[in-house]
């Protein structure tokens, strides 16, 4: 393979090849897209020397001459949004509709973050002390390790690095081993758009290094901060190895999203939300309907209109969809079986149906379940989805709390108090009432409740994440 296939990283502003690669497998053809850089230590020892150059003098940068270069990125990334959506498609199998809203929101965010950074301001309280005055004052961190995953690679990616580095705050962005192209894309943006040398760094590795280099990132004095976004389960290896650093991480984890059906909703727009929210991008979001909870006296019509949904947004006569590979494949057939096997019933779809590809999976509906299976507890991250029936408003909330997770969650009602009754109570980062679990934008703080994470996202909270206040005193 040409050395122009290979995905080389970014430190200090020009591309690094490392001694060793990997192949980065397409999940739709199983051919080899790419081979990529496989970072050891060394390489990462590297990345945050790079990172920790930039910063004394990044940090002096105006908010202005922030704000320019990010205007500048948003542009270029409208620019090569063909080139961008192509390395996404390939490397993750998500579809060019997907790939498209990713540079759609991505730019949105950069357009937003641009226009928040002269909103990082200090204070002068007043002291017990009339002859002595105050400054209370807001300091980046220093060098931030951006960890973010493959399932909304533009998105994620692209907030991983812009709030910190808005704040003036230098990165190294450990990008996910399934789209390295794509998180190498976003860093190629913004130096195209003249960021200078060293402030945002690339690094990626395959699977088997995860564990050192990510250990060395961690440990590596001139890192101060972290953020990841993924899995619970590495969540709590990143928060983990973070505390025994004594360092602050930033935490979006996993979900198990409901979504609440009650009664009186407009059960067309409830049954679009749903199929929206549980099956866009093979259900492989962290804010995907996993759970639909659904008055007893609607139910049977709601499960029609969701299957006529289903079908009509993702039509059995097209493709399978992708999911990143085999394994969650398999994953979501297990959880399937192991429920079909005390007692659920499938509602649509076939878990058994043959596929081009181990990575194709069709929407699937269950019914029937409890919360002796599974499925009802481990979140699925795929295509598949939950009824479960309701007669309270007390039995709502209480399953609708009842799982480790708290990202988000949607209520369908046509009563208002009753959506916000059920908002207030919900144990999530967001309740959307009448739209569909999936939602993020940039004006809007994301991020979770309980396994879900800790810490924010976008808007100004996102941006505050990345400071620190120091007091000055003196005397008059």
């Amino acid at each position: 393979m040409a050395a122009s296939d290979v995905v080389s990283f970014f430190i200090n502003g020009k591309p690094y090849h490392s001694k060793k690669t990997f192949d980065v497998v397409s999940p739709a053809t199983g051919k080899v897209v790419h081979r990529c850089g496989n970072a050891d230590t060394q390489d990462a020892e590297l990345a945050v020397d790079a990172a920790a150059g930039a910063f004394p003098k990044w940090r002096q940068t105006t908010s202005s001459q922030r704000r320019d270069i990010f205007l500048k990125a948003a542009e270029i990334m409208e620019s090569r949004r063909a080139e961008l959506v192509r390395y996404f498609v390939d490397e993750t199998g998500g579809t060019e509709i997907w790939g498209n809203l990713n540079i759609d929101i991505a730019v949105d965010l950069i357009k937003d973050v641009a226009g928040r950074i002269s909103a990082i301001e200090g204070s002068f309280p007043t002291t017990k002390d009339p002859n002595t005055s105050a400054i209370v004052t807001r300091q980046p961190f220093g060098v931030v390790l951006s960890i973010a995953p493959w399932n909304a690679a533009y998105i994620l990616g692209t907030r991983s690095v812009v709030f910190p580095v808005a704040a003036g705050n230098t990165v190294v962005l450990k990008a996910t081993e399934s789209a390295p192209k794509t998180m190498w894309a976003i860093a190629s943006v913004f130096h195209e758009a003249g960021l200078p040398n060293g402030v945002l760094n690339t690094l990626s590795h395959e699977p088997a290094a995860a564990a050192s280099v990510t250990s060395s990132l961690i440990s590596n004095s001139h890192v101060k901060k972290i953020n990841f976004t993924g899995s619970t389960n590495v969540g709590r290896i990143i928060g983990r190895l973070a505390g025994e650093n004594l360092k602050p991480v930033v935490l979006e984890l996993g979900g198990k999203a409901p979504a609440i059906v009650w009664e009186d909703a407009d059960l067309v727009n409830a049954a679009k939300q749903c199929a929206l929210g549980a099956f866009l991008n093979s259900g492989q979001i962290c804010m995907s309907t996993e759970r639909i909870l659904v008055h007893k006296n609607v139910k049977e019509a709601f499960v029609v209109k969701l299957k006529e949904w289903v079908d009509a947004l993702f039509p059995p006569d097209q493709a399978s969809p992708v999911l990143i590979n085999g394994a969650a494949v398999a994953k979501n057939k297990q959880l399937l079986a192991n429920a079909m096997s005390i007692g659920a019933t499938i509602l649509h779809g076939d878990p058994d149906a043959q596929e081009a590809s181990k990575a194709m999976m069709r929407p699937v509906i269950l019914g029937n379940v409890t919360k002796d299976m599974d499925i009802y507890h481990i979140e699925c991250f795929g295509p598949t989805v939950s009824i479960i029936e309701i007669e309270t408003e007390e039995q709502a909330i209480e399953i609708a709390n009842d799982t480790e997770y708290g990202l988000t969650s949607a209520v369908f009602t046509e009563d208002l108090r009753r959506g916000l009754r059920f908002a207030h109570q919900i144990e999530s980062g967001a309740v959307h009432i009448n739209s569909m679990s999936v939602h993020d934008e940039a004006s809007l703080p994301h991020g979770g409740a309980k396994s879900s994470g800790f810490g924010r996202f976008n808007a100004l909270s996102g941006l505050q994440e990345w400071v620190w206040t120091k007091n000055i005193t003196y005397v008059n």
